[in-house]
C-alpha cells in the first residue's frame, strides 16, 4: 500500500479529516485499485466535513464499480444519509431499498428507512419499519429511541414510549435526540417535572437544534 495512502487512513481513523483529504488528495497513481481505495476515503472525508456534493461525486465510483460488496453496502448508507440530510428523500428512499434488494437486512437500514417514512407523515409505516429494526437487534438504540418518539408524539402508547425512550437512553445516557425523545414523553404524560429536567439538559447537550428547541418552549412554558 502506498505509504502516504496509509499516512492518510490513520489521520482519517484519528478523526484529523481535514489532513487526512490533504493527504489523499496528493497521491496520483494509474493503480486501478489504488485509485478506488483513494476514492473511498476521499469520500468519507468530505462526508465527515460535510461537503456532501464533494462526497457524492467520490461514494458514487465505488458503488458503479461494485468491486467491494462490504464498501458498496456503507456506500450506499452514507448517501441515504446524505440524500436525506439535504432533502432528497427518493433518492435516500432509492439507495435504501437497494440495500435491502441485494439482502443487507440490517437495523441500519430500517431504522433509516423508517425516519424517512416519519418525516413524510407516513406514521404507521415508520412505526413497521422501527418494530422490524428491533426484531432484528432489539437493544438497537436508535430503533428504540425513534419507535418511543412517534408512540409519544402521536400519543398511540405513552406506556410503551416511556419504556422504549428510557431503554435508549440508558445506552446513550448523554445523546440530545434521545434526552428530548423522553422529555417529550414526560411532557405528554403530564409529568411535567421530569419533561423540565430532560428537555433542559438535551438543549445543552445540542444547543440551536430547532426541534429540541421548540420542545424547550412547549415544556418550560406550561
Amino acid at each position: 500500500m502506498d505509504t502516504v495512502l496509509k499516512e492518510g487512513i490513520q489521520l482519517y481513523r484519528e478523526n484529523r479529516y481535514e489532513e487526512a483529504l490533504a493527504a489523499f488528495l496528493k497521491i496520483s497513481s494509474k493503480d486501478v485499485e489504488l485509485n478506488f481505495d483513494l476514492a473511498y476515503y476521499i469520500g468519507l472525508c468530505y462526508a465527515s466535513l460535510l461537503q456532501y456534493d464533494d462526497a457524492l461525486v467520490y461514494l458514487e465510483q465505488i458503488i458503479t464499480a461494485g468491486t467491494d460488496i462490504a464498501r458498496v453496502y456503507q456506500c450506499r448508507l452514507i448517501l441515504a444519509f446524505i440524500y436525506t440530510k439535504t432533502g432528497r428523500a427518493r433518492l435516500a428512499e432509492f439507495e435504501l431499498s437497494k440495500l435491502l434488494d441485494a439482502g443487507y437486512d440490517s437495523p441500519q437500514v430500517h431504522t433509516s428507512m423508517a425516519y424517512l417514512a416519519y418525516e413524510q407523515d407516513k406514521v404507521d409505516k415508520s412505526l413497521s419499519l422501527y418494530e422490524k429494526a428491533l426484531e432484528l437487534d432489539p437493544d438497537n438504540s436508535t430503533a428504540l429511541n425513534g419507535l418511543g418518539y412517534i408512540l409519544a408524539d402521536t400519543e398511540k402508547d405513552l406506556t410503551r414510549a416511556l419504556i422504549l425512550c428510557k431503554k435508549a437512553l440508558d445506552a446513550q445516557p448523554d445523546n440530545p435526540a434521545y434526552l428530548d425523545s423522553l422529555a417529550w414523553t414526560y411532557y405528554k404524560m403530564g409529568f411535567d417535572t421530569e419533561a423540565r429536567s430532560y428537555i433542559q439538559r438535551a438543549d445543552a447537550q445540542l444547543p440551536g437544534n430547532e426541534i429540541i428547541k421548540r420542545h424547550l418552549q412547549l415544556i418550560m412554558s406550561r
